[in-house]
């Protein structure tokens, strides 16, 4: 497992159409560049007074839930749901998990996301 550091990334968190709150993966989101490929990451984030917390990040387009435009979506493990729009993000990307692809359906994006929380979970807890 990878725990050097991946990259950084910081940002300002925009809105956007909210799927990942309705799915119960609410996420922060920024619409930054970046030379990460595609794909489910683990790190931490600094974020409205949470510091250094666990987070699943995805970099791409989420095209299963039928989003447009290329961003990073982070959701931070174990915090509860707030608006951080407009709040300053910063994550430190240490682990590569998987590439991006679109599912068939909202269900089969749901089992891999509860995959990634599972997958998440252990790779932190070996640290």
């Amino acid at each position: 497992m990878t725990k050097q550091l991946l990259a950084t990334l910081s940002g300002t968190v925009t809105r956007f159409q909210g799927n990942g709150r309705r799915l119960g993966y609410p996420t922060a989101n920024l619409t930054i560049k970046t030379d990460l490929s595609d794909g489910v990451y683990f790190g931490f984030a600094d974020l409205d007074g949470w510091s250094h917390q666990p987070a699943m990040i995805f970099v791409g387009v989420p095209e299963t839930v039928g989003d447009s435009g290329r961003r990073i979506e982070a959701h931070l493990l174990d915090i509860p749901d707030q608006d951080y729009y407009g709040q300053k993000l910063s994550l430190d990307i240490r682990h590569y998990h998987r590439p991006n692809r679109v599912f068939d359906s909202v269900d089969e994006l749901l089992k891999a996301m509860h995959g990634d929380e599972s997958a998440a979970r252990q790779w932190f807890a070996s640290l």
